[in-house]
């Protein structure tokens, strides 16, 4: 009865991790054998991985990352553009502390979109939240936005986000409105949070593409003064493996489908 009692508190207290792991100990007799500063210990580290691994699961699902990418999947192998020791240097996460953002250029096909996404997975396991979305879909949602009132909600909410995946930045002609609103986004950002941009535009073409000079200025000065940049190149990794089912893969740079959850990658006990 008395075990039964301390169960349901550990319930009542929403430590869930222990009383499962109670249980566990209370049903195998190797448990014996150990001090009780051991058992409670023990306890102690199934409650904190379980709410790490509940945690985990919870950012990368609000993260809705296009693709399920993590950096164990990166191709190095092919020429690309890539170095293994500078995106293991990103993988780190303290890119991300240091309020730094990360520009990814390159053509249709080269991973650029898998390698964001494996970035802001990294940062997510390290302990961030992340938000993917498409530079088309940020542009419609604020414009939803203004008409409803939600604007200021929406650039507060994002405002909030360790890590903001904008994929396919000015992959369209970006209009005066569209590039203030872009502004306004970056500057809500700049040196408090960490952004990644995908472009199939080298860097150096950004400005042109982003319409007004004014604004462009603004845009790029925050984006590119702390930022890591990773040109790739080479052949589309969709035509070259047109049955790969596994690993990286880029994903489609025109449809903008829901994204599914990504998996979430059990971490060893911290």
């Amino acid at each position: 009865m008395l075990i039964n009692a301390t169960m349901e508190h550990l319930r009542e207290l929403s430590l869930s991790g222990m009383a499962r792991a109670l249980a566990e100990q209370m049903e195998n007799a190797e448990y014996n054998s150990l001090t009780f500063e051991e058992r409670l210990g023990m306890l102690c580290d199934r409650e904190i991985q379980d709410r790490y691994n509940r945690r985990l699961e919870r950012n990368l699902r609000m993260a809705k990352l296009r693709t399920v990418a993590c950096i164990e999947d990166i191709d190095f192998r092919r020429a690309r553009g890539l170095e293994r020791s500078v995106v293991m240097s990103l993988a780190s996460a303290q890119w991300v502390a240091a309020h730094q953002n990360v520009l990814i250029v390159g053509p249709t096909g080269a991973g650029k979109t898998f390698l964001g996404c494996a970035l802001a997975n990294a940062a997510v396991r390290a302990g961030n939240t992340a938000l993917y979305i498409r530079a088309p879909r940020l542009f419609n949602d604020l414009v939803i936005a203004r008409g409803d009132g939600r604007w200021v909600r929406l650039m507060a909410a994002w405002s909030r986000v360790d890590v903001l995946i904008i994929d396919d930045l000015v992959l369209q002609p970006v209009t005066p409105a569209q590039a203030s609103d872009l502004l306004e986004v970056i500057e809500d950002r700049s040196q408090r949070r960490s952004t990644i941009v995908t472009s199939q535009l080298p860097i150096a073409e950004w400005h042109a593409a982003l319409g007004d000079p004014t604004l462009a200025d603004a845009i790029l000065d925050r984006l590119t003064s702390n930022a890591h940049r990773i040109a790739m190149h080479g052949d589309s990794m969709r035509r070259r493996e047109p049955k790969h089912t596994s690993g990286e893969r880029d994903a489609p740079d025109q449809p903008d489908t829901a994204a599914k959850p990504a998996a979430v990658r059990r971490s060893a006990a911290r």
